[in-house]
């Protein structure tokens, strides 16, 4: 059996999925692999079940998450997760990253009139995040039918950016306890 999540579910290696499509085929092979169906089956059938849905429900959860979807993709042509990636500030945001470590450092001091500035930078990052999920699903679809290299390292680009923008928010949550 193959191990790739595209090749076990059959279906053509893409970053743009329908959701839909991939869960009803999740469900035809649950049926398929399902354990039960193996109980009076030799052992060597019954570890086989095992092993194939173990690797439905690894590639199952990697490739309904657009972002885990993604990794995987670049992982396969050799674009996974660099060292430092996600921990870079990407260039076009060291300002607002200097200002909202500034107000992280106030509040964190006891003052209180930074949180309304962190409160404001933490939105403006999420609204940042919607605008690089959309970028992403834009190069996706750009990937699925051009599959260039191009393309994948935009990809690698945004999601780089999209996971430091995450921590970003994170971090903001955090310091303001919600």
């Amino acid at each position: 059996m193959n191990r790739d999540y595209f090749s076990f579910f059959g279906i053509e290696p893409q970053l743009a999925l329908d959701p839909i499509s991939l869960q009803q085929r999740f469900y035809e092979l649950s049926r398929q692999w399902h354990p039960d169906r193996f109980a009076r089956r030799p052992a060597s059938e019954q570890m086989e079940a095992l092993d194939n849905t173990a690797l439905l429900n690894d590639a199952f959860r990697t490739l309904k998450d657009p972002v885990e979807r993604a990794e995987y993709v670049l992982s396969r042509y050799g674009r996974g997760l660099e060292d430092g990636a996600g921990k870079q500030v990407p260039p076009d945001l060291l300002e607002e990253v200097f200002e909202m470590n500034m107000a992280l450092d106030e509040l964190k001091e006891g003052d209180a009139s930074a949180r309304p500035q962190l409160e404001s930078a933490r939105a403006n990052f999420t609204a940042l995040l919607s605008e690089i999920d959309a970028d992403l699903e834009r190069q996706f679809l750009r990937w699925d039918s051009v599959k260039n290299a191009e393309t994948l390292s935009a990809v690698r680009t945004l999601l780089n950016k999209r996971k430091y923008i995450v921590n970003l928010v994170n971090t903001a949550t955090l310091a303001l306890g919600n």
